[in-house]
């Protein structure tokens, strides 16, 4: 049986996951993300697939992360028509995140094509539409968490608990048939943290001869995440003692829902003023909280009894959602304390913008980053403490604060990952590092060895292993 891995996207970097696994004259794909970053070179990316994408078998999602799973609608519309496994929670997550991104293609485009046609440019078509995501979660098919499903002949699958976000998992393959012995593969996906708000933490790894494994993280430590609830009252108490508004660049799905219930939590003990309005700018992550609502089954012990005494643990007198554009123009005009959490979290494109602009030159103001900032993004440029930011063309020095909560990041940090992989160190024959800059890939290979893995490699795009 001729078995190979073939690695595409996140491979020594952290967005566009996608990893091929063939067996035998099957591909199936793990995971179908979107390129993000410097806007050419991600568009290039975007754009192309490592192998046709109508002789792709089946997808099996990790989760519903714009990075793993935004480019199945470019999939689709290339000829992709098989089956795309994941969890329930992940599949009513993709359903929302699809379309938003479909939206913004098809605004983006049609920003760029009046440029275009002004300098007498030919048009260029959007990444995908409406109707292709339509076509797309069509062929979503929901797996339960240790149940082992067929794929396509002689491999097998089975979803763990990823502790990442709402729904989800890592999987271990199981590849070959009766006749021989056969070969075990888990991909991790994105790990999480034990101890992080609403989610169970992440399952231990199965046991595999390949391990392809998330390196986001691989060299850096985070703090612990119990403590970033007390710095986000400091932050919170601090910035309404001067007056200011707190800016929270935020993912619209799971990161928004822990800010919204530890401010409940807060609000709760009496650890920051009741008064202070929390407001959602973000309509898909207003979307994405309804889906949190309908999945309570994967809340942890803390979030399902506080869930129970409050009635939702996502609701509270003074934390607003908004929806339409009109509401979110008149928070320009609030000149109140208040936090405003909105999306992207990486301050590239949605409402944050305008956020940002109305009010980094504010030093009252604080501009609350709580989670991972890719290079050549403006989060990562507020991260790296630049005077100035461009947006929207124009160029605003940065006087607001700019604090950093890493503790918040839903990504394993170095030690967690060296821990989650060393008891699969005696059986791996070789691991694969994937979803991380360089330098954090490195750090992590070089724990791993000093661990007893005999063999681990950060493969490059395009790369292709035999495995048997």
């Amino acid at each position: 049986m001729k078995m190979r891995l073939r690695f595409h996207g996140a491979a020594q970097e952290v967005t566009g996951s996608m990893h091929l696994v063939e067996v035998n004259g099957r591909t199936i794909a793990l995971d179908c993300g979107l390129f993000q970053g410097r806007r050419k070179q991600s568009n290039a990316k975007n754009r192309s697939f490592p192998c046709d994408p109508a002789k792709i078998d089946a997808v099996i999602l990790s989760h519903a992360h714009i990075d793993h799973c935004g480019r199945l609608p470019r999939l689709v519309r290339g000829g992709f028509s098989g089956p795309i496994y994941a969890t329930g929670a992940t599949g009513d997550l993709v359903r929302i995140l699809l379309a938003d991104s479909a939206h913004i293609q098809e605004e983006d485009t049609e920003y760029w094509n009046r440029k275009r046609v002004r300098r007498g440019d030919q048009p260029i078509e959007p990444l995908y539409t409406a109707a292709d995501v339509d076509d797309t979660v069509r062929l979503l098919e929901a797996r339960s968490l240790g149940r082992p499903f067929d794929v396509v002949p002689g491999v097998r699958a089975t979803f763990h608990e990823a502790g990442h976000m709402l729904g989800s998992a890592g999987m271990g393959l199981e590849l070959g048939n009766a006749a021989r012995r056969p070969i075990h593969v888990t991909f991790t996906g994105d790990l999480g943290r034990s101890g992080m708000e609403i989610l169970r933490d992440p399952a231990p790894l199965p046991p595999c001869d390949y391990l392809i494994c998330e390196s986001t993280y691989g060299g850096r430590e985070t703090p612990d995440p119990e403590g970033m609830r007390e710095q986000l009252a400091e932050v919170v108490n601090t910035t309404v003692q001067r007056g200011g508004k707190i800016i929270v660049p935020s993912f619209a799905v799971g990161r928004t829902q822990v800010i919204v219930y530890d401010f409940h939590l807060l609000v709760h003990e009496g650890r920051i003023p009741k008064h202070i309005p929390l407001i959602v700018d973000s309509p898909l992550a207003v979307r994405a909280t309804e889906v949190f609502k309908d999945h309570p089954e994967v809340y942890d012990r803390e979030a399902s009894a506080f869930n129970r005494l409050t009635g939702d643990m996502l609701e509270c007198e003074h934390c607003e959602y908004t929806r339409s554009v009109e509401q979110s123009k008149a928070l320009h005009g609030r000149s109140e304390p208040m936090i405003i959490i909105s999306a992207s979290g990486m301050c590239e494109v949605g409402r944050i913008l305008h956020h940002l602009k109305n009010n980094l030159e504010d030093p009252r103001n604080t501009i609350l980053i709580v989670g991972y900032q890719a290079a050549h993004t403006l989060g990562r440029r507020l991260v790296e403490k630049h005077k100035q930011v461009r947006i929207f063309g124009e160029t605003y020095k940065v006087k607001a604060k700019v604090r950093v909560l890493n503790g918040f990041s839903a990504h394993a940090n170095a030690t967690e990952l060296a821990d989650m992989t060393a008891p699969l160190a005696g059986r791996v024959r070789r691991a694969f590092l994937v979803h991380g800059e360089l330098d954090q890939a490195q750090a992590l290979a070089g724990t791993m060895r000093q661990r007893g893995f005999p063999e681990v490699l950060i493969p490059e795009s395009g790369q292709v292993f035999r495995i048997s």
